[in-house]
C-alpha cells in the first residue's frame, strides 16, 4: 500500500493540515480548529486516503498536545519537525509566501523524504507531570524574584536602612516587613516587642533580627514623601512574596532569619 504524509503546521487556536502521497502530489489541504471533534474527523479523512500515514508536526506539546494525543490513540506513526529546520526547508521553496498553508507542504515534504526524524511515542504520565510542575516551578521563581526586586525598591525609597540590613530572600524578613515598614513604626514597637511579635509567627532568631530592625529605625528620623503609600505597597508586596514563596518551597519552608 502507497504510504501517504500529512504535515501539519501546530497553531493555537488552528492548525493547517497538508497531505502529499508518495510523489509529493497534495490529496488535502484543511484549516482545523484545535478540538476534539475537528481533529478526529480530519484523522478520518486523512486515514480514508490512505491507512498507511505517516504525520509530521513542528510542535511536540503544549498547543499540539490534543492533536498528538489523538494519533496515538489511533495507533498512528508522529515524525517531530522541529521549527527551526521547517523555517530553513521554507527558503527553497520560491513563489509562495509565508502561510500556514505552505509550512504544512514543507513540513509533509521534510517527513517524505528524511530519515532522520524523532519518532514520537506515547507519553509518560510520570514525566508529562514532572513536566508541568518543574515549568510551574519556574514561573513561581521568576514571579517570586520580581516582587522581591519591586519590594526592595521601593522599601529603599523610603528606609534605606532597613533594606540594606535585611536578606529578603529570607521568611523572617519578610514577616518583618508584613507588620512594619517605617522607622517611626519600628522605634514605637521597640525591640523587645518586636521580638515577641516575631517569635509569636516562628521565626528563628527573633532576637537578632528585632535588634537589627530597630536599630536601623534608630538610624533615620526623617520622614520621605510618599511613606504611607509606599509602606502600604511594601506590606503587600511582602504578603505576596511569602505566598509565593510557600507555595515554591512546599515542604521545605523554613523561618530562618
Amino acid at each position: 500500500m502507497a504510504q501517504n504524509w500529512a504535515g501539519t503546521d501546530i497553531g493555537k487556536t488552528h492548525h493547517y493540515c497538508a497531505v502529499l502521497d508518495a510523489g509529493g502530489v497534495q490529496l488535502l489541504s484543511r484549516r482545523i480548529l484545535n478540538d476534539e471533534s475537528e481533529l478526529l474527523e480530519l484523522i478520518g479523512d486523512v486515514l480514508a486516503l490512505g491507512e498507511d500515514v505517516v504525520w509530521a508536526v513542528d510542535v511536540a506539546d503544549g498547543m499540539a498536545a490534543l492533536l498528538v494525543c489523538l494519533l496515538l490513540n489511533h495507533g498512528q506513526k508522529i515524525v517531530y519537525i522541529p521549527g527551526l529546520a521547517v523555517n530553513r526547508a521554507s527558503a527553497g521553496y520560491r513563489g509562495m509566501g509565508k502561510t500556514d498553508a505552505k509550512d504544512a507542504i514543507v513540513i509533509a515534504n521534510q517527513a517524505r523524504m528524511r530519515r532522520d526524524l524523532q519518532i514520537l511515542e506515547p507519553g509518560n504520565d510520570l514525566a508529562v507531570e514532572l513536566r508541568v510542575l518543574t515549568d510551574r516551578r519556574a514561573d513561581l521563581s521568576a514571579e517570586h524574584t520580581r516582587k522581591i526586586n519591586r519590594m526592595r525598591a521601593q522599601l529603599l525609597s523610603i528606609f534605606p536602612a532597613l533594606e540594606r540590613a535585611l536578606q529578603l530572600t529570607n521568611i523572617g524578613p519578610l514577616l518583618l516587613l508584613s507588620g512594619y515598614q517605617t522607622p517611626s513604626a519600628l522605634r514605637r514597637a521597640g525591640r523587645k516587642r518586636l521580638e515577641l511579635w516575631l517569635a509569636h509567627r516562628n521565626v528563628r532568631n527573633a532576637e537578632t533580627l528585632a535588634a537589627t530592625a530597630v536599630e536601623a529605625a534608630h538610624r533615620q528620623h526623617t520622614q520621605l514623601p510618599g511613606e504611607s503609600a509606599i509602606a502600604q505597597v511594601v506590606h503587600d508586596l511582602a504578603l505576596e512574596v511569602i505566598s509565593c514563596r510557600r507555595t515554591q518551597l512546599r515542604p521545605q519552608l523554613r523561618t530562618d532569619e
